[in-house]
């Protein structure tokens, strides 16, 4: 039997919190950008310079809310969002126009994420292929008409056949495709289960072809399993640094009689626990679109899974609105999360938070104040970088501060810049946090000339987020008339 911990009760009134007033200085702060059916991104169909303009305002408007992550949808259901040779692209991509480069999406987001320093990971619906309209609709190019053996046709809907072992090569020569072709700081794999929790999906070919005895439950289990480690095998082969992760149920498993029903463990055929303690996935995004006795318990179970590695609870704004939940059921579930050191937030979606729902944005404000870094990622690699060196101040001719420094040796580095009123920084306030996610040794922003002098130090993290020691620091006084 598991125990509900008695913390439920103080979150059932709503009006405990226990954030600290120190927000932490590493943690994820992500969002989901759909791009299924033009939800949150494009909402244009007619024009490239529109969607672009659609896309970076959204990233604008990350970055000033200090996020730091946008999980962007890149394949729906049998189309993607990039240049593939495999499958079409979306037709919610404005066609480029003649004599002019194809537009490519998931080029032009990692582009612009990181120009923002923000992390940018290639969210891939797994196994889901669409209606017969829809399947249609792409022609040729779909997987059904290419390769219709490792196919299913389930409730209306096509899906990729999880038992077939070859439906792994087909999804790996995708997840080869974005990785080598694409600048991406992560994979992150949505629907990577069985379509129904009643355990009705026509596998019964397969199972008696490739279960060798075991129970249907266990063989789906181990099917979804088999997929996930040869994907997290490929991409650390191809570039280790990419963080590989998914969307499970938010429901790890049922707790007592707390959550039966609809579990990844037990209906989904997700043993995402298990893939986190054996080292197949760098991080877990839950999709906790709960409240009450149904997140809290489970944000406990997610974090005795987590060995160690990437937990953050996905949170569900899209509910203020579907369910009628209050800004504070949102807020209370940041509270448990920080309290509990889980590693950050991931909202879904980035539309429900950027439109304001029911002031969600303006309460964020507060909670992200100041910038967050990155979970570094120690166990694919410790070593600490070497700092920058030769930082340099000064304000130019339009009265804009800049800060430079000498490139850090290494493939990818970032750089962080922090701010002191003493030459004794503490990298681990995040008060002291200015940027993060530098993909350039230059920062610039429009200082107050408030006569106070300010140490400047910067820091350099490698592609797994280890962050160096801070640099010899650069000092300045910034008033109108002592420099």
């Amino acid at each position: 039997m598991y125990k509900i911990f008695p913390l439920l009760i103080l979150f059932l009134t709503g009006t405990i919190r226990l954030f600290p007033s120190q927000p932490p200085v590493t943690e994820v702060r992500a969002v989901w950008l759909t791009t299924n059916y033009g939800l949150d991104w494009p909402r244009n169909r007619t024009s490239v310079e529109a969607q672009k303009r659609e896309l970076t305002e959204m990233l604008d408007n990350l970055r000033e809310y200090n996020f730091n992550t946008v999980i962007f949808q890149v394949r729906g259901r049998g189309e993607v969002l990039y240049n593939s040779r495999i499958e079409p692209l979306s037709t919610l991509i404005a066609p480029a126009g003649a004599g002019r480069p194809t537009f490519d999406p998931l080029a032009f987001a990692v582009e612009e994420c990181h120009k923002r320093g923000l992390a940018c990971h290639a969210w891939v619906v797994t196994y889901p292929l669409g209606n017969d309209r829809h399947v249609r609709s792409l022609g040729t190019r779909s997987v059904t008409r290419k390769d219709p053996s490792i196919t299913k046709k389930f409730g209306g809907e096509w899906f990729l056949d999880p038992g077939n072992p070859r439906t792994d090569d087909y999804l790996l020569s995708l997840i080869k495709e974005i990785v080598t072709d694409y600048d991406v700081d992560g994979i992150h794999f949505d629907y990577i289960r069985y379509p129904d929790n009643r355990g009705r999906f026509p596998d019964d070919g397969m199972y008696r072809l490739h279960s060798k005895g075991k129970s249907r439950a266990d063989w789906r289990r181990d099917n979804i399993t088999r997929f996930v480690t040869k994907a997290y095998d490929l991409v650390k082969e191809l570039k280790p640094w990419v963080q590989v992760s998914s969307a499970p149920l938010g429901r790890y498993r049922a707790l007592g009689g707390n959550g039966v029903g609809w579990t990844a463990l037990e209906t989904v055929s997700q043993d995402a626990g298990k893939w986190m303690m054996t080292g197949k996935h760098d991080a877990i995004y839950p999709m906790m679109y709960y409240k009450d006795r149904l997140f809290y318990p489970f944000v406990d179970d997610w974090l005795e899974h987590g060995n160690g590695r990437i937990v953050v609870p996905g949170l569900g704004a899209y509910q203020m609105i579907e369910l009628g939940w209050s800004q504070r059921d949102i807020l209370n579930q940041v509270d448990y999360t920080r309290n509990k050191d889980t590693h950050g937030q991931a909202y879904f979606r980035a539309e429900n938070v950027l439109s304001d729902t029911k002031g969600i944005l303006r309460e964020l404000r507060e909670y992200y104040r100041y910038p967050a870094k990155l979970p570094p990622m120690t166990w694919l690699c410790d070593s600490i970088p070497g700092s920058p060196y030769d930082l340099r101040a000064e304000k130019n001719d339009q009265g804009i501060f800049e800060l430079s420094w000498e490139e850090s040796e290494g493939e990818r580095v970032t750089y962080n810049v922090y701010r002191s009123e003493s030459d004794t920084l503490r990298i681990d306030r995040a008060e002291n946090l200015m940027a993060v996610g530098l993909r350039e040794p230059h920062f610039r922003y429009r200082a107050e000339e408030n006569d106070k002098a300010y140490y400047y130090y910067v820091t350099t993290s490698d592609p797994y987020y280890n962050e160096s020691g801070p640099c010899i620091p650069a000092f300045f006084y910034h008033s109108e008339t002592v420099k």
